[in-house]
Parts: structure tokens; sequence; C-alpha cells
């Protein structure tokens, strides 16, 4: 897996793995479309690849943070990204940034990071609660 800069794409440290931000390059042509739900597809897929390096998978990945360089983009990479994960949802950050780094001639609009743990997340909201009296 190649990077653009001098990191890791995921790194382990205990239980748990950082993935390193992924944008929407396909590694194969080193090129990115100029859409936002591609770009944002291809950067869910490089997860997936960064992922598969420690035998994990999506269900592993319990918090990311997106990075969109406009937020009206903010439904299409929604759309996308949900399309990824199973229920419960990793919780999740987004922001907005001015840019990301131009790696390809289309500017990047996208960007993804995530922390996977080693086992599969768990709907806390699940939990029997009772209140006290």
């Amino acid at each position: 897996m190649n990077t653009f800069g001098p990191y890791s794409p995921i790194i382990k440290t205990g239980d748990l793995y950082f993935v390193s931000g992924q944008v929407g390059v396909d590694p194969q042509t080193g090129s990115a479309p100029a859409d936002v739900e591609s770009q944002t597809s291809q950067a869910m897929c490089n997860m997936q690849d960064a992922l598969k390096r420690y035998e994990l998978d999506m269900e592993n990945i319990v918090k990311t943070t997106i990075y969109v360089t406009n937020m009206a983009d903010f439904s299409a990479v929604n759309e996308i990204y949900q399309g990824f994960f199973a229920d419960p949802k990793p919780a999740r950050a987004t922001v907005a940034v001015k840019e990301l780094p131009r790696v390809t001639s289309n500017p990047i609009l996208v960007e993804i990071e995530a922390v996977a743990a080693k086992s599969k997340r768990v709907d806390s909201t699940a939990r029997n609660t009772k209140s006290k009296k």
C-alpha cells in the first residue's frame, strides 16, 4: 500500500489500529475522480485494503473522522459512507477543511481516517439500563 508522505497507512498498538487518512485515489492508476461520491467510495475501498493487512474489516472500525473541503458535500459523502457499515455504525466526526493535500491532478475533496479494534463493534445503547427510584 502506497502513501503520499512519511507515514504508515495503518499502525497497531495494543488492541487498537489507527488507519491514516484515506483519500479517493485509485492505487492502480494513481488518479482521483473529480466527484466527491466517487472519491468517497474509493477512500472507503482503500480503508478496507488497509484493514486487510491485519485481517480486519469494516466491522472492526469503532471511530472515524471525515474531512471534507465543502460541507455542502456532506449528504453525498454520508450516502456513500453509510453503505460501507452495518449497524451499529462507528462513532464519527465530520470536519470541513479549507483544502486537502494535492496528490493528483484533481483536487482531493474528502479524506477519512479511522480507529479500529481487534473485536467487532457493539451497540452500547442496547444495554439494559434501569432507572433508580
